[in-house]
């Protein structure tokens, strides 16, 4: 009995240990994962503008409203990786955006990716989980309001590919999109550089990534990085 009870206090404790916030498990730090938000303090982050970033962590969350920048960014540019991280809001209209690979954080929307964080239910080029402007959602696999969501986003060569909460919602191949201006289905896109369109082939395969304040209060957290 004795030795069930230990068992037990074991697999209670190893419950608690992988499913603390902020913090890697076993599994993550054996396949070199990389903690990017430690949930106390702005370590390794900084707004776009090159300014501190003005808003407080919230229960151990990234609060990218009133920042003081367009974007909140980790200071590393990034090439190929997995990123994880869970993402809830509270407000019925809600906007915000993860972003990767970012060039130049002067001009981060025309210069990279943004995975879209958005309210409702939608499944088009501008909803929760959608390649913003370019790839819709397959579904729109959110959880209700106020409830945390987890997205995966993995970037590889010219391919990303995203995961709302287990489930696979969208993915591109930067390398179909050859035209200026234009998606591979026909409809235009709204990305510019020097005032002219630009074909997303030609966008970098590496840069910073950030979260964004679009205006409403949105918490991230359990921000996590596998290099590949």
């Amino acid at each position: 009995m004795k030795t069930i009870v230990c068992l037990c206090l074991a697999l209670l404790n190893l419950v608690r240990l992988t499913a603390a916030d902020n913090a890697l498990d076993p599994a993550e730090r054996a396949a070199g994962w990389q903690l990017l938000f430690n949930g106390t303090d702005f370590t390794g982050w900084k707004c776009n503008n090159g300014k501190p970033i003005a808003a407080p962590i919230e229960n151990g969350a990234l609060v990218p409203y009133k920042s003081g920048g367009y974007l909140i960014i980790q200071e590393q540019r990034r090439g190929d990786f997995i990123l994880k991280c869970d993402v809830r809001w509270e407000a019925e209209k809600c906007n915000s955006g993860i972003f990767v690979r970012v060039s130049d954080p002067a001009n981060p929307v025309n210069t990279g990716f943004e995975i879209q964080v958005m309210s409702g239910t939608g499944t088009g080029k501008h909803d929760f989980g959608a390649i913003y402007d370019l790839v819709p959602p397959s579904r729109n696999a959110g959880k209700p309001l106020g409830e945390w969501n987890s997205v995966e986003i993995t970037c590889r060569g010219p391919r990303i590919s995203v995961k709302v909460n287990g489930e696979s919602v969208s993915t591109i191949n930067c390398d179909a999109f050859t035209q200026p201006g234009v998606c591979p289905d026909g409809e235009k896109h709204k990305y510019k550089l020097n005032g002219q369109p630009r074909a997303v082939k030609d966008f970098a395969r590496e840069g910073y990534l950030g979260f964004q304040d679009h205006g409403q209060k949105v918490w991230y957290k359990n921000v996590k990085l596998l290099a590949l």
